[in-house]
């Protein structure tokens, strides 16, 4: 009988794997795994996204302040997003996740989870429009900012003719003393450029001075081409120690700037307060509104002539008057028209 021949040790040899044998099954299987994973994420992240719960949009307020957890938190609970992990690990992995806006978004039925990463990274947010217009005061246009549901948080009431009446975007969530702080800032710029470049030879001793003439003007007439030639009837006024006597200043020392609802009477004329311009010589002491920028243009550019009157022309202007007795005359054309229309 023929033997098997022995290794060294006497013993039959026995087949073994190698280590590198072994793990190549496992390495197959994670390598599934991770291909299958990311193909799967793949598809969740550029795949169609939820049904809208109504309507063909969903609207989502992205918290400010929440960072990153808080903006998935809102998007998984409007249904905008499926996963809020791979919403976040992408975020993050992306570097969007140093990037994603506050506000508010409204993203299109079935949006992608890659759709709505990109809108909150590039600050797509909506916006919406606040308009003060000029000659506002300063507390009117908080209350104008009070109103609806978009700003948040209180107010106060900024100095009056700080702020510039203009359109302004502002987004959900925005606090109100935040837009006001913009329009401050606004009215600052511009009041700077334009004080710079004033004509020569005007009487103010500073911005401030020119901001409450501009104001005054502001509220004499709605007409951009009338403004310097007022302007330059008050500063006519100043110089020949004359009062201002402008209507506007009475009432804002009455109501702080609110309609009297009626014309001014002779009674309100004769009350005592610091912006009664027929009983105070000179400038009122702060601003009676804010004024536009072509108030405060008129104010830095007043017209040239010797104007020392206006009135009413009936037609929504003013005509102006160099002399006493030439004014008396358009004044009394005017209360003619008055009478006329039945508002005298």
């Amino acid at each position: 009988m023929t033997k098997r021949p022995r290794g060294a040790g006497g013993q039959r040899r026995r087949a073994v794997r190698s280590p590198a044998r072994r793990r190549l099954p496992l390495a197959l299987a994670l390598t599934a795994v991770v291909v299958l994973a990311g193909g799967l994420g793949a598809v969740a992240f550029f795949g169609p996204g939820p049904r809208a719960f109504s309507g063909a949009s969903t609207r989502v307020v992205a918290p400010a302040g929440g960072g990153m957890p808080g903006v998935a938190r809102a998007l998984a609970r409007a249904g905008v997003i499926r996963s809020r992990l791979l919403f976040m690990v992408v975020a993050e992995l992306t570097g969007a996740a140093r990037h994603l806006q506050a506000g508010e978004y409204i993203f299109p039925d079935r949006a992608s989870m890659a759709e709505v990463l990109a809108a909150i990274r590039s600050g797509a947010v909506v916006r919406y429009y606040i308009t003060i217009p000029e000659g506002f005061t300063s507390a009117q246009a908080v209350r104008l900012l009070d109103r609806g549901d978009v700003l948040t948080g209180p107010a106060s009431v900024p100095a009056e003719g700080a702020l510039l009446p203009e359109t302004y975007q502002v987004i959900r969530g925005e606090t109100r003393a935040h837009v006001l702080g913009r329009m401050e800032s606004a009215r600052n710029a511009l009041l700077a450029g334009l004080w710079a470049g004033r004509a020569a030879g005007l009487p103010y001793r500073s911005p401030e001075e020119a901001v409450i003439m501009a104001s005054i003007v502001e509220k004499e007439t709605a007409l951009a081409g009338e403004r310097p030639r007022i302007t330059r009837v008050f500063l006519n006024r100043l110089a020949k120690g004359m009062r201002l006597e402008s209507d506007p200043t009475v009432v804002y020392g009455l109501t702080g700037g609110d309609p009297l609802g009626h014309g001014l009477r002779q009674s309100e004329l004769a009350k005592a307060t610091a912006y009664n311009t027929y009983a105070v010589n000179g400038l009122p002491p702060t601003p009676i509104a804010n004024p536009g920028r072509a108030a405060l243009e008129a104010a830095l550019h007043p017209a040239v002539g010797d104007d020392l009157y206006f009135v009413a022309d009936g037609s929504g202007g003013h005509v102006f008057s160099a002399s006493l007795a030439e004014h008396l005359k358009h004044v009394a054309r005017w209360r003619a028209i008055e009478h006329a229309s039945g508002s005298g």
